[in-house]
């Protein structure tokens, strides 16, 4: 196992969904509920599954463009979509 890339994914996904929307749905339900392990096993599976649709379609991508390429489109991507959350934010209130 490369541990050094388990700890990074395992972090860079870890800081990425806390506090995001599925998060916070997740507690709503858990907290109009006392299904709370139904509650957990679905959203656990739910992420399982996502990430699955993820590393499938990495391996696809990766199989055909190169990885720098990759890492180049993912930048643009975070910082298009960057720029698009601030511009329709609007000025603070």
């Amino acid at each position: 196992m490369h541990w050094t890339l388990f700890a990074t994914t395992f972090m860079t996904v870890f800081i990425a969904e806390m506090g995001d929307k599925t998060q916070l749905a997740t507690l709503n339900f858990a907290g109009t509920t006392d299904a709370r392990w139904t509650i957990f096993a679905a959203s656990s599976l739910a992420l399982v599954a996502t990430s699955a649709i993820a590393v499938l379609a990495g391996a696809a991508i990766g199989r055909v463009i190169p990885p720098h390429w990759i890492q180049r489109g993912a930048g643009v991507l975070f910082i298009v979509l960057g720029v698009l959350y601030l511009a329709r934010s609007g000025p603070p209130a």
